[in-house]
């Protein structure tokens, strides 16, 4: 099992396109048996220390291995989509790991 946690930064006003994109991502990473294990909206007050920029968004993911993250990543109808995400994603920062 792969698990995944993805610190996301949105351009300034950009946030409705990048919810349109994520309506879409979801359920095809379902189709890889990704799964969506949390997905939170943190403010300012949700952190007790904060050395950099605090994300708009933070997901915590897995996928069975890695073949089935590939997959996921290449499905030829995410291209589709992925202006969307180019749209409104300024940054990103994703830490792959296994469970301990």
């Amino acid at each position: 099992m792969i698990y995944i946690t993805q610190l996301i930064y949105i351009k300034d006003g950009q946030e409705v396109i990048f919810h349109q994109f994520e309506d879409l991502a979801i359920p095809l990473m379902e189709k890889y048996q990704g799964r969506l294990i949390y997905r939170l909206r943190p403010d300012e007050h949700a952190f007790i220390a904060a050395n950099e920029e605090i994300p708009y968004e933070i997901h915590f993911l897995s996928f069975p291995s890695e073949e089935d993250l590939q997959a996921f990543m290449s499905d030829k109808s995410r291209n589709d989509f992925l202006h969307l995400k180019e749209e409104s994603v300024r940054a990103m920062l994703l830490v792959k790991g296994e469970k301990m």
